[in-house]
């Protein structure tokens, strides 16, 4: 996705990268200034590029929409566009006919923030079990995987199994630096709702949400995965 990018960003909610089949997904574009004029878009191996409501979704307040009653085929990968042709950051959504899939963030986590992974299952086991990049690293009857302090070396591909339904599909979690009060326009600092600047490395943007919390969102593109479909080669994401 070779493109002009921006201070745009696509929010996913709920906030995961993968679904079962008939869930619903809600889609918007957030800019740090004026989300007006954006419009969701993906690439699917299916449709090609194609923004929402031309044969997928339900576009609504103009910058949002909403994918009701998922199927396989809305797997690909989703963007914000403006009409300049700028572009967001890009996210890989997958729907699944697993019976075992992985809640895990759609953008970076901050290095500090705390986490919690959830592994969902069509019924209700009574064990979980978690893996980071292969490796088996926890076992509970919870189902969440709590990282209380993000760092650099909590990045990788997660996943997690339960016993006679199987694993669910790996999902690629991104640590970002993170970002003092002393990086942020004074201005800025205690205004809930409003942009906080960029990161030191100039990489992103953050919105204060309230309650001590914030969202990042990358300048530029998020890793560049090569989706790898469901079934297909492997059930995999991976860096290129």
């Amino acid at each position: 996705l070779d493109t002009k990018t921006s201070s745009a960003c696509l929010q996913v909610s709920p906030d995961r990268s993968q679904f079962f089949r008939y869930d619903s997904i809600s889609l918007s574009c957030e800019h740090q200034l004026n989300s007006t004029g954006w419009k969701v878009k993906r690439k699917t191996p299916e449709g090609g590029i194609r923004p929402c409501s031309t044969g997928w979704g339900q576009a609504s307040s103009g910058s949002s929409c909403l994918i009701k009653n998922t199927y396989p085929t809305d797997t690909g990968v989703y963007w914000c566009e403006s009409d300049m042709g700028e572009r967001s950051n890009s996210i890989n959504i997958t729907i699944t006919d697993r019976p075992v899939i992985l809640e895990s963030p759609t953008l970076p986590v901050s290095e500090g923030a705390a986490v919690t992974l959830r592994c969902k299952a069509a019924t209700n086991p009574s064990k979980y079990n978690f893996f980071k990049d292969g490796r088996s690293i926890s076992s509970n009857s919870s189902g969440e995987l709590i990282i209380q302090s993000a760092s650099k070396s909590d990045e990788g591909l997660y996943s997690c199994s339960v016993v006679g339904l199987g694993e669910s599909l790996e999902s690629w979690m991104v640590v970002s630096e993170a970002v003092g009060a002393d990086f942020l326009p004074a201005q800025h600092r205690t205004r809930p709702g409003e942009p906080l600047g960029s990161p030191p490395a100039g990489g992103g943007w953050l919105r204060r949400l309230g309650r001590g919390k914030s969202r990042y969102c990358p300048r530029n593109p998020t890793p560049d995965m090569r989706m790898k479909m469901d079934g297909r080669t492997n059930n995999r994401f991976t860096r290129k």
